[in-house]
C-alpha cells in the first residue's frame, strides 16, 4: 500500500520532500528550547521539517490552505502550549503553522497532529494529517475535558 495518495505525494514532492528525506534538527533543538521535545516531534520534523506547502482552493470538506513546518514560528508561545498540553492531556510540540498564522500545527507524543489556536482541532496521525491538510479534509473539533 502506498504511503500517500498520488495527489498528496505530488504536492509534497513539489514542496521539496523526498522519500527518506532527513533534516538536521540541531539548530531547532537550540532555538526551540522552550518546548519539550519528544520522539514523535523529532521523527516528524526530521522528515518534513522546513517544508512549505503552498496550496489553496476548495478541498473535500474545507478550503485548502498553505502550511509550513517550522517550529520556530511558535517561539514565544511556550506558555500557551504548556496550558493547552495540560488542559487537553497531551504533550504538544509545535510543528509550524497553517493559513496566515491562524493556527499552529502541533504534534503530541503519540504522533497525532493538531491545529491549535482559538479552538483546538485534531487531524489524526501524521500520514493521515498530511493527506487531510493537502486534500482539504476538515479536522475534528476537540473539547477540553475540564
Amino acid at each position: 500500500m502506498p504511503r500517500f495518495s498520488p495527489e498528496t505525494e505530488s504536492v509534497l514532492l513539489c514542496a521539496g520532500w523526498t522519500p527518506g528525506r532527513r533534516v538536521d534538527l540541531s539548530d531547532w533543538k537550540t532555538s526551540v528550547r522552550e518546548f519539550i521535545w519528544h520522539a514523535a516531534a523529532e521523527n516528524f520534523l526530521s522528515e518534513f521539517g522546513g517544508l512549505r506547502v503552498d496550496i489553496s482552493g476548495p478541498g473535500v470538506t474545507c478550503a485548502r490552505e498553505p502550511f509550513e513546518f517550522d517550529p520556530e514560528l511558535a517561539i514565544g508561545e511556550g506558555g500557551r502550549f504548556a496550558e493547552l498540553s495540560e488542559s487537553l492531556g497531551h504533550n504538544f510540540f509545535p510543528l509550524g503553522e497553517i493559513g496566515r498564522g491562524e493556527f499552529f500545527l502541533a504534534i503530541d507524543e503519540e504522533g497525532v497532529i493538531y491545529l491549535l489556536g482559538a479552538g483546538s482541532k485534531r487531524h489524526g496521525k501524521a500520514e493521515l494529517a498530511l493527506e487531510n491538510l493537502i486534500t482539504g479534509i476538515a479536522p475534528k473539533e476537540i473539547v477540553s475535558p475540564f
